[in-house]
């Protein structure tokens, strides 16, 4: 027969002790009242916040894939992944004999047609000064304002190449767009690209924000929310910033997916976190989180009777609130006091079992 796995087996200890225990006390043994000098928390029900929380991932609100505008070789690659980089530095080189090439070779033919251009003009000037005096026809005036107008549009279009030329080889060096941080390279030293081909990812570590998947039932809520907070790995509940909704659901998953802006943290990008916001206020029983003692997998309080005697009670508890307090579902009943440092109530415990055991 399988065994059940301890978690279970813990909790259903748990509540059966919950359940059975007429007088909510759990091994307070008879002795000295050692909770007298105890600073305690008296439970009583209050209006408190109903927190939701959803997954979230960070992100970088800046993160580009540079590809290739230009094909050739590479012949450089000065960063690898996590290097640093800053706006202008040149991430990848690639040969540029052919787009140096074709360069020089619009630089010449700029170069012919301004010539001709200055030759259609001079004709243009000459005949336009005999057409003023009677002494050539129109139609031989108008063939020459029209080699002329042609030559400066030669001149323009080739103007346009060379700036395309030039362009294209300043392709071969690509640069990184913003101060940043190299977080994938696609490429190898010495291989072919073609245009499009991605060639590094590069992302602003100093621009941070949260995305998380907000179910449409919740999405009301969000919007009336007045503070969000992101729960970090550590516990930490760093405020989020300005949120962004888009209009309209998912039409697949029928979920909102909400941006909000993380400013002054240094945290990873793909960082699982926690997106919380407040929907409604409920009546509960709440303790601070450091009245809370973890216990295997379980958390617990110290219980100070009417006696002063002190009992270590199991609890079920949910997460804790912005305020820093944990609601309590089950373990503890309105009334009751709270030792409100739990170091000192177990030194007290222990204080109160060294009777029983000198005995």
């Amino acid at each position: 027969m399988m065994k059940p796995p301890l978690r279970y087996s813990l909790w259903l200890a748990v509540g059966l002790a919950l359940t059975a225990c007429s007088d909510r006390q759990t091994s307070a043994p008879v002795g000295a009242p050692a909770g007298a000098a105890l600073a305690t928390i008296a439970l009583a029900p209050a209006q408190a916040a109903q927190e939701l929380r959803f997954d979230g991932v960070i992100e970088a609100e800046r993160q580009a894939t540079i590809a290739a505008q230009t094909a050739g070789r590479i012949v450089a690659l000065p960063f690898d992944v996590g290097d640093p980089v800053r706006q202008g530095d040149v991430l990848v080189r690639l040969t540029a004999t052919e787009q140096h090439a074709q360069a020089g070779s619009a630089a010449a033919a700029l170069a012919e047609a301004e010539a001709r251009a200055s030759e259609s003009a001079l004709q243009y000037e000459r005949i336009r000064d005999l057409f003023e005096r009677k002494l050539v026809a129109k139609a031989q005036y108008d063939r020459a304002k029209a080699d002329a107008d042609a030559a400066r549009a030669r001149v323009e279009a080739a103007r346009g190449q060379l700036t395309q030329a030039r362009e294209q080889a300043d392709y071969t060096a690509v640069r990184a767009p913003y101060d940043g941080i190299v977080v994938r390279r696609e490429v190898e030293l010495g291989e072919a690209v073609g245009v499009g081909r991605p060639l590094i990812t590069v992302l602003a570590p100093n621009a941070l924000r949260v995305a998380a998947d907000i179910p449409q039932q919740a999405i009301a809520a969000l919007r009336s929310a007045t503070t969000v907070r992101v729960i970090l790995a550590d516990g930490s509940a760093p405020t989020a910033g300005a949120l962004r909704i888009p209009p309209s659901a998912n039409e697949t998953t029928r979920s909102y997916r909400v941006l909000a802006a993380l400013p002054g943290q240094t945290l990873a990008p793909g960082t699982l976190v926690k997106f919380a916001f407040a929907a409604g206020e409920r009546e509960q029983l709440a303790v601070p989180q450091s009245a809370l003692v973890r216990r295997a997998e379980l958390d617990a309080v110290y219980v100070v009777d009417a006696q002063q005697r002190v009992g270590l009670r199991y609890v079920r508890v949910g997460e804790a609130g912005a305020d820093g307090r944990v609601p309590v579902y089950a373990g503890l009943a309105a009334g009751e006091r709270v030792a409100a440092d739990p170091i000192a109530a177990a030194a007290a415990y222990q204080q109160q079992l060294a009777p029983e055991h000198g005995s």
